[in-house]
């Protein structure tokens, strides 16, 4: 059994359930949510504690019900791992997932279930964020007593479920984009700029993950790389299940190849003439001390502005997607990669000397955005499985509707759109 909540303004979540008889004896959970972890190890483990607080708050046989713990169970276990952060859902979200799952309920968190109001006694947010048993569902503890108001322990945010706005505050955006530049820069100097190769799907995969880990170490440049494709794929988030996000028997058929990223977020489909994508490799620095949300639009501001140069109405929408007035246009991902110690004298980077045991590379982040320049739209809906709770939120109920190509908004070859964007940042790069 599966069950799925979109968050409003942020990510699905997706629980399935696995039973013997009446009772629950495995539970997965996946999505196109996202895991700012320090490393791949730490993420799993998040997730596999979060299935392990469903599995034995669900202990009991189904037919007795679901106990009232449940929002709070998930929260504990978010907040036990203080250095891992859930973007784009949190506690409640996963709970209404599994209780979809269950067949228990089919409502959202907020709204009344099992005649109470949600939040009240069942373990779901009350109008504070707070469980009935004191836990917030982002996984923060709070005092009896204590509302939304009050003083706040001194624990991390472990979850964000919607997503953040940006600030209204024009003197605010004024402050941030004063920020971004001089980041750009500081960075701009120090990139290279990389036209690739046209590469095979897998390929692409393990060179992205490569070079960030490269400059995580100080062994590469920061790096802007413009990929090519040497041929058809989907490309499923780090953390979705292929066989509920792709039709995988019309790809096959269709010799359109289904691969993995490193990333969180959701699947795209890939044809190697209706796409543009580029990675952005660049040192922790570069996002130091800025919010997720933040970062996004920061590693994305050139590429708004060189847009913005070809007359688009080009905005940021939600956390991870670039759109005009027209529709979406792409899709962004990011994760994090600590710096290992180096081990040579010789990082190959200027001004970072490495010696064994005394120092550390500088980390990387990295950052890549997929366009669609033109799109197959009959293709796209028979190889992607795009549920209906996916689209719950969004203005229209088609994902092919949501999406407005390049091609159509601009009148360009996709050869001179690659052309202006790299030539946007040529005069800054030495």
């Amino acid at each position: 059994m599966r069950g799925e909540y979109k968050v409003p303004g942020g990510k699905l979540v997706a629980v399935t359930v696995r039973f013997e008889g009446a009772r629950i004896v495995d539970v997965r959970i996946d999505g196109d949510f996202f895991i700012d972890a320090p490393t791949d190890a730490m993420a799993d483990a998040l997730i596999a504690d979060i299935e392990k607080s469903l599995e034995s708050v669900a202990g009991e046989p189904v037919a007795s019900g679901v106990p009232g713990t449940l929002v709070a169970s998930i929260a504990r276990a978010i907040a036990r791992h203080p250095e891992t952060c859930l973007v784009g859902c949190d506690a409640a979200a996963i709970a209404t997932a599994f209780r979809r799952a269950i067949g228990r309920v089919d409502e959202r968190v907020g709204e009344r279930v099992d005649g109470r109001a949600a939040g009240q006694s069942d373990g779901l947010p009350s109008d504070d964020g707070r469980t009935s048993d004191g836990w917030t569902s982002d996984g923060r503890r709070t005092p009896d007593g204590q509302t939304s108001n009050g003083r706040r322990t001194s624990q991390h945010v472990r979850s964000q479920s919607a997503v953040p706005q940006k600030p209204v505050d024009p003197g605010h955006e004024d402050t941030e984009d004063a920020e971004f530049a001089r980041r750009w820069a500081r960075l701009l100097p120090e990139l290279t700029l990389v036209h690739d190769i046209p590469r095979s799907p897998g390929e692409q995969m393990r060179i992205d993950e490569q070079w960030a880990r490269e400059v995580a170490d100080g062994t590469r440049r920061p790096t802007l790389r413009i990929w090519e494709w040497s041929g058809p794929c989907v490309v499923v988030g780090r953390f979705q299940s292929i066989p509920d996000e792709v039709h995988e028997d019309v790809a096959r058929a269709e010799g359109i190849a289904v691969v993995r990223r490193s990333t969180g977020g959701g699947a795209m489909f890939i044809e190697p003439g209706n796409t543009i994508t580029y990675s952005l490799y660049a040192p922790l620095w570069f996002v130091d001390g800025i919010d997720v949300a933040a970062s996004y639009r920061l590693c994305d501001r050139w590429l708004v502005r060189a847009l913005a140069g070809l007359g688009l109405d080009v905005r940021f929408a939600g956390l991870n997607d670039i759109a005009s007035s027209h529709g979406k246009i792409g899709g962004a991902a990011q994760r994090r990669f600590p710096g290992a110690p180096r081990s040579s004298s010789r990082s190959g980077v200027p001004g970072q000397s490495g010696v064994p045991g005394q120092s550390r590379g500088p980390g990387a982040v990295l950052h890549h955005v997929t366009m669609a320049y033109d799109i197959d739209a009959r293709k796209m809906a028979r190889v992607l499985n795009t549920s209906a709770e996916k689209m719950s939120d969004k203005a229209v109920r088609s994902a092919v509707k949501r999406v407005d190509p390049l091609k159509s908004q601009t009148g360009m070859t996709r050869g001179e759109i690659v052309d202006h964007l790299l030539d946007s940042l040529r005069g800054a790069v030495q």
